[in-house]
């Protein structure tokens, strides 16, 4: 069997820092964690789009967001291949806003979709550079970090073999073909080909093809005659306001049709909200609580679904998409100096959820 060759500069082995299977289990649960951190700010950039008038920036957002909850169920699979148990509902899942990515000194906001949020996400899905080093700690892009993922699986595969580094129970994969908003597929893995694959359909998605092109090998999935460009690039043509075609380059920048955005169709939703902003048993509060509730027996069943129960995955789904409404009542409700009340995404211990 062959196997892809790595992305990254090749390293000597423990160079990134992993090279023992508890290590790699440590990494893909900090994987796990990364791919997760990027969610509750793309909801907020989506809750503040009114779809009928920003139709094009929904579809951008959406499909990242589809593309991220898909990019989780990956991680978790790789993490249960070798062994591990991932883990989501815990307090850590949700510090305070604006936090850094796990390991990382990228920071996150809790924003409206706008130009600020465009550079929060396009510093956040930048490609590694040509030759980037891996960066099993401390990564300056996420693609350096799985690239430090991807040499810890290889040297581990040569050193001790792939029957021992995918030693977990295959009952534990999640799969269920495409997920909606996006032509990425979620797939079990197995073995170091399948995990490579893995690796790939994250890295790809978010930043390109390793080719250093904005494509990501999928077609669009709004409009199949297209190619679908990568996250980053996706972000770029919202901020530049024009969609890359064949023949558009990182260099010369998207050179296709207008890309429409109306910044007065967006909720000014207050940014990096807090339940402390405002007194217990208020409006606000109330809501912001309610959504918090909702919001962790999501991180429960995800949790679930991925320790042992992958049927529940479908439900977990759902409920994701089920606090939309949550989040459309909140950001109407007037918050000081002119904005809305928005989503706060705090931990709520489970004795206290309803």
């Amino acid at each position: 069997m062959t196997h892809p060759e790595p992305r990254g500069t090749t390293a000597a082995p423990g160079r990134a820092g992993i090279d023992t299977l508890d290590s790699l289990r440590e990494h893909l649960q900090w994987a796990v964690e990364l791919e997760h951190a990027t969610l509750p700010s793309y909801l907020c950039a989506l809750y503040s789009l009114r779809p009928e008038d920003n139709p094009e920036a929904v579809e951008v957002v959406g499909s990242v967001f589809a593309e991220e909850m898909l990019h989780l169920a990956l991680a978790a699979n790789l993490l249960n291949a070798v062994g591990g148990r991932p883990r989501l509902d815990m307090p850590g899942m949700l510090p305070p806003y604006p936090r850094r990515l796990p390991h990382s000194d990228l920071e996150l906001s809790l924003l409206p979709f706008g130009p600020e949020a465009l550079e929060m996400f396009l510093r956040l899905e930048r490609p590694a550079p040509p030759g980037a080093p891996a960066q099993g700690d401390g990564y300056e892009t996420i693609g350096q970090f799985y690239d430090a993922i991807e040499q810890g699986l290889r040297h581990l595969c040569e050193r001790l073999g792939e029957r021992e580094v995918f030693c977990g129970d295959p009952a534990r994969q999640v799969t269920g073909g495409r997920f909606r908003h996006t032509t990425g597929s979620l797939f079990g893995v197995e073995d170091l080909e399948s995990a490579l694959g893995a690796l790939k359909e994250i890295v790809e998605e978010g930043e390109g093809t390793a080719r250093g092109e904005v494509w990501d090998g999928d077609q669009d999935v709004f409009h199949p005659d297209r190619d679908e460009v990568g996250h980053y690039y996706r972000f770029q043509e919202l901020k530049l306001g024009r969609r890359y075609r064949r023949g558009d380059t990182p260099r010369s920048g998207p050179t296709g049709e207008p890309v429409s955005v109306d910044p007065a169709a967006v909720r000014p939703m207050r940014p990096d909200p807090r339940l402390s902003d405002h007194a217990p048993g208020s409006v606000i509060r109330t809501a912001q609580e309610e959504f918090n509730r909702a919001y962790c027996t999501l991180l429960n069943q995800l949790e679930q679904a991925f320790d042992g129960e992958p049927s529940l995955l479908g439900a977990a789904v759902g409920t994701m998409y089920a606090l939309r409404a949550q989040a459309d009542a909140l950001l109407l409700l007037p918050d000081a100096d002119g904005a809305m009340a928005g989503p706060t995404f705090e931990w709520v211990p489970p004795e206290s959820r309803s």
